[in-house]
C-alpha cells in the first residue's frame, strides 16, 4: 500500500481534523502517501479536488473545531434522505468517482462522517473501492460504536450553557428553556442537562405531557425554588402528537421550534415568565475536548491499521475502551436511542429531573 485517501463528509463536529492527524501521522509511519479529498466525496469527481497531506501541513489541526477537508451534506452523494429511507447512489457517479481512485493509485479511502456518510461508503465498498469507516456523531446515536468523537465537545457546550443560564433564572425567577440537538436520541439533552443541572429534560425517546411540565414547575415553586431550567432536544415531542417541523429557505422541511412551544405552554401553565434559548450549530463548533481529541486520534490511527490487515468494508468502533473494527453493513439504517428504562434516565429521576412523563 503506497498511497491512500482521506474524506470527511456529512456535518462538521469538534474532533475532524484529530482523526485527520491521526491517519496521516499513521501512515506516514508505515512510508505511505496520503490524499486528502476535498468537500466530502463531491472532491472524488473529476477533476479531482485534492491536496496530498503530510506531517507539516497537519500540525497544529488536533485543536482545531471543523475539518481542513471541508464538508457538505448535499450534492451528488447522498444516501439517507430520513430515518430508516435510504437512496441509492447512481451508479454512474461512483464509476467517476472510481475512475479519480484508480488513476490516482489509491488503494483505500477512507471516510469520515454519520450514518449517511457511511451508507454512501457501503455503496462505493459494494461497487468495488476499497473502503474503511470512521463514524462521526455529536448525536453519539449510531449502534455499532459506544460513543463517537464530537460527543464530548458538544455535551461541554450544553453544560456550559446551562451553567450561565443558572444565574439570570435565579435572578430573575424565570423558566429557562434550552434547545439543543438530537434529532432521533436525545444523548445530548440527557448528558448535557445532568452536567448543567437541568430541572426538566425532554428526549424523542420519552414523549411529554406540558401539564407535566407546568406541574414540575409548579413544585419547585412550592419547595421555594424559584427558577427551573429545561432542556428539550429538538426531536422531543409531546405524547399525543409527533416532531416539530418548520420549513427551510431551500424548501425542505427540518425539526425546530419545540424549544419555543415548550416555553409558551410553561408560561400559559404557570404564569411564570419563561425564556428559549436555542443552541443550534453552537454545539458543532468549537475546539474538541480533550476526550475528543484522544479518541479521534485513535480512530483515525486504527483506520489506517485496518487497512494494513486489508479489512476493507469496516468501520471504526469504540467499545469497552478498545477500539475495534466491525462491518459498515452492521452499523449503518442502526439508531442507539436512549433507553427509557436505562440507568442514565434512572439516575436523572434519583435527582427529581422530570422527564413530563
Amino acid at each position: 500500500m503506497q498511497r491512500i485517501g482521506v474524506l470527511t463528509s456529512g456535518g462538521d463536529c469538534p474532533g475532524l481534523n484529530a482523526v485527520i492527524r491521526g491517519v496521516v501521522r499513521a501512515a506516514t509511519n508505515r512510508h505511505w502517501e496520503v490524499l486528502g479529498f476535498h468537500d466530502g466525496f463531491e472532491g472524488l469527481l473529476p477533476p479531482a479536488n485534492y491536496e496530498v497531506l503530510d506531517v507539516k501541513r497537519c500540525a497544529g489541526i488536533m485543536q482545531l473545531g471543523g475539518t481542513i477537508l471541508g464538508t457538505t451534506n448535499r450534492g451528488h452523494f447522498v444516501a439517507k434522505v430520513g430515518e430508516g429511507s435510504v437512496a441509492r447512489i447512481p451508479d454512474e457517479i461512483i464509476d467517476r468517482a472510481k475512475v479519480t481512485v484508480q488513476q490516482l493509485g489509491i488503494g483505500a479511502l477512507i471516510a469520515i462522517g454519520g450514518d449517511g456518510s457511511l451508507s454512501t461508503a457501503l455503496q462505493m465498498q459494494e461497487a468495488g473501492i476499497p473502503m474503511i469507516g470512521v463514524p462521526k456523531t455529536i448525536d453519539n446515536d449510531l449502534e455499532a460504536t459506544a460513543t463517537s468523537f464530537g460527543f464530548d465537545s458538544a455535551v461541554a457546550f450544553v453544560s456550559e450553557a446551562l451553567d450561565r443560564l443558572h444565574t439570570t433564572a435565579s435572578s430573575h425567577k424565570r423558566v429557562m428553556v434550552i434547545e439543543v440537538m438530537g434529532r432521533h436520541a436525545g444523548w445530548i439533552a440527557l448528558y448535557g442537562g445532568l452536567a448543567g443541572g437541568a430541572d426538566v429534560i425532554l428526549i424523542p425517546e420519552i414523549p411529554f405531557d406540558y401539564e407535566k411540565i407546568a406541574e414540575a414547575v409548579r413544585k419547585r415553586e412550592a419547595d421555594g425554588v424559584l427558577s427551573t431550567l429545561v432542556v428539550v432536544a429538538e426531536g422531543a415531542h409531546p405524547h399525543d402528537r409527533g416532531e416539530l417541523y418548520r420549513k427551510a429557505g431551500s424548501g425542505e422541511y427540518k425539526l425546530g421550534g419545540i424549544g419555543e412551544q415548550v416555553a409558551a405552554e410553561i408560561a400559559a401553565r404557570t404564569g411564570k415568565e419563561t425564556r428559549c434559548c436555542v443552541l443550534g450549530h453552537l454545539q458543532r463548533g468549537g475546539n474538541p475536548t480533550t476526550l475528543d481529541r484522544i479518541l479521534g486520534t485513535r480512530f483515525g490511527v486504527h483506520a489506517v491499521d485496518l487497512i494494513a490487515e486489508g479489512r476493507f468494508g469496516e468501520m471504526v468502533s469504540y467499545q469497552n475502551y478498545q477500539v475495534l473494527g466491525v462491518p459498515i453493513s452492521h452499523a449503518v439504517h442502526k439508531l442507539k436511542r436512549v433507553p427509557s428504562d436505562g440507568q442514565m434516565v434512572a439516575t436523572a429521576r434519583a435527582m427529581a429531573v422530570s422527564f413530563g412523563d
